[in-house]
């Protein structure tokens, strides 16, 4: 889902001018909502992923936050030959769906990842772990925060094949993350059964996936716009992630198991 990147520009933070700050409308969540999901692997069930919104215990400039958690860990015979312990944390500004601080650690099968990232939106810049600045597009997104920020915009009149950009910072570089509007389906999980738009993420051919249209993702055809179900066809197989439970959001017309 990512596209062509950047290499971010050394700066020193504290001498940069001071921007305003955006608001954005968001009917799509707030703190107490809570999603579960099961995550196979071809046939396998293969773990399980939780995603949560709470109400941040910092403030930045005064702003209130939500504090967004992302888990996911191995389970069954899989964790027993490829043990995954992830956790992601982002600290999003509630008025207007940027991040402050994103936090990622990781274990994947014993390669290890840790990041440490705090953003200075009113600065357009950023310090990573070491304390290192570096300048930042404005409102610059994290791994976890994108996809809550981009529940928040209005799909209405959106068209099949439009595509939406939302700047993002992953691993040091700053990627265009690229999702086209493909339609309207009806998804069946764990969950119940959904009315969904459904998005193909725009990737690097190669890199991953075999081909560009092999990774779709689908969400609530409503104002939340909860993530239902991931399908990912890859070089050694096929993943896939879908709704187990939800708690703390009114879906629209949800028919429950």
């Amino acid at each position: 889902m990512l596209g062509q990147s950047s290499k971010p520009t050394p700066v020193k933070v504290e001498n940069l001018p001071v921007h305003a700050l955006r608001n954005v409308n968001n009917y799509a969540f707030t703190s107490g909502e809570k999603s579960i999901y099961r995550i196979h692997y071809g046939m396998v069930d293969a773990g399980v992923a939780t995603i949560s919104v709470e109400e941040g215990n910092k403030k930045f400039g005064g702003r209130d936050t939500y504090h967004i958690v992302g888990e996911g860990h191995s389970s069954g015979s899989f964790d027993w030959f490829f043990k995954v312990r992830d956790k992601y944390e982002s600290y999003v500004d509630k008025q207007g769906i940027f991040p402050y601080q994103f936090k990622r650690n990781c274990d994947e099968g014993g390669y290890m990842v840790m990041q440490d990232y705090f953003f200075f939106q009113h600065k357009r810049a950023f310090k990573n772990r070491k304390n290192e600045g570096y300048l930042a597009p404005a409102f610059v997104q994290d791994m976890l925060s994108a996809a809550f920020y981009a529940r928040t915009m209005d799909f209405t009149n959106t068209k099949p094949g439009e595509i939406i950009t939302i700047q993002t910072l992953v691993d040091d570089e700053f990627y265009r993350l690229k999702m086209r509007y493909v339609g309207k389906e009806t998804v069946s999980v764990d969950a119940g059964t959904f009315k969904c738009l459904r998005f193909a993420p725009v990737v690097q051919k190669g890199r991953i996936f075999k081909d560009p249209n092999d990774l779709a993702v689908w969400v609530t055809d409503d104002a939340h716009h909860l993530p239902i179900m991931a399908q990912a066809k890859i070089k050694v197989g096929s993943i896939k992630m879908e709704l187990q439970q939800f708690q703390g959001v009114d879906i629209w017309g949800v028919k429950t198991k």
